[in-house]
């Protein structure tokens, strides 16, 4: 998968995507300063969202409409997309900024309108979110611009995950990654399930990553080993902004440390390799090896007392000490010379 010029893929960094969400709370400016701060702390993208309220539903005082429980229980889903919702006359402004400061910027679509107006701002790849993830005519037509598409997990299931990759490739998507996501706001890090990512990658053969709505660090960290490529997480100015979202996000001072969290995690991996380390060479004293802890005379036979293994790792290998065992020794050695091949005779 590739994102304006940047290669998405297993043998690559993990591409790190900032979700601005609703943390806006409002304001355009605070938006733009995400943005500053996100290309600071070295994300790789930033994500808006492009709904309305009344693209996602509708105005109803029905019980069905009311949220029950979780940060935003007692809201109605028209009150609290209304509130969440970022303007779209904002957005091809934060588009300009964004690539101003060379930083990607793409957004999640929700409806067939929301794609034709990003469509118009030159978006370099969509996001379907989780909750949308079972709207195949939406991932139909984000999947027939030819644009990379990322699709989120939470609550499906497989056979839906199926069906959503499906739609994406039949309707001619070139590109298409899965996220592994919890859809609870904030999720339990205990609960994540991290073993999904790499079981989507073995069964889907597509880049895989994480949707992060835990709190800190630690499940981004775990998904790396486990094959995620693209990390998520929602960012924004103030954990305290009041905005919906915020309690859950990363809090401007704290994106440094997650994208470099996410960097060592990576960088960790390496390749399979058996051969000492430069590192470790210092510590080489630390080792066993095999030492004469006698004195013996030229001509004498080593006895198994005559020899321990013991640190530092100088000498040879542990292995070879029965070979010296009997052994007539053609040189004076004393209490802590190195055992060699040289001090005895047929070796």
């Amino acid at each position: 998968m590739k994102i304006d010029k940047r290669i998405i893929h297993n043998d690559f960094p993990p591409y790190i995507i900032g979700e601005i969400s609703a943390n806006h709370n409002g304001s355009i400016d605070n938006a733009k300063k995400i943005i500053m701060f996100a290309k600071k702390g070295g994300f790789d993208a930033v994500k808006l969202q492009t709904y309305t309220a009344e693209t996602l539903t509708i105005a109803s005082d029905k019980e069905d409409f009311f949220i029950k429980s979780g940060l935003w229980a007692g809201k109605s889903l028209f009150s609290l997309y209304e509130q969440a919702h970022m303007p779209w006359e904002w957005q091809p402004e934060l588009f300009k900024y964004a690539r101003g400061i060379g930083i990607t910027i793409f957004s999640s679509v929700f409806d067939k309108s929301s794609i034709e107006f990003l469509e118009s701002l030159n978006c370099p790849a969509y996001k379907i979110a989780s909750f949308e993830c079972v709207d195949l005519e939406l991932i139909e037509f984000a999947a027939k611009t030819k644009k990379p598409i990322i699709i989120s997990t939470g609550l499906a299931s497989f056979e839906e995950i199926e069906a959503a990759y499906k739609t994406a490739i039949a309707a001619g998507a070139r590109e298409v990654a899965l996220l592994h996501c919890i859809s609870s706001y904030p999720a339990k890090c205990e609960r994540y399930k991290l073993s999904t990512i790499s079981d989507l990658r073995k069964k889907f053969n597509v880049v895989v990553g994480l949707s992060d709505h835990s709190i800190g660090n630690l499940a981004a960290a775990c998904s790396i080993p486990l094959g995620a490529r693209i990390v998520e997480k929602h960012i924004t100015l103030d954990n305290n902004g009041g905005g919906p979202d915020d309690p859950f996000s990363l809090s401007a001072e704290q994106y440094s440390e997650f994208c470099n969290t996410i960097q060592s995690s990576w960088e960790s991996l390496g390749v399979p390799n058996y051969e000492r380390d430069e590192a470790e060479l210092e510590n080489i004293c630390f080792r066993r090896s095999l030492y004469f802890v006698s004195n013996l005379k030229a001509g004498e036979k080593i006895k198994r007392s005559d020899i321990r293994s013991i640190r530092p790792g100088y000498g040879l290998p542990p292995k070879f000490l029965e070979n010296f065992i009997g052994k007539k020794i053609l040189k004076e050695c004393r209490v802590g010379d190195r055992v060699e091949w040289s001090v005895i005779e047929n070796n």
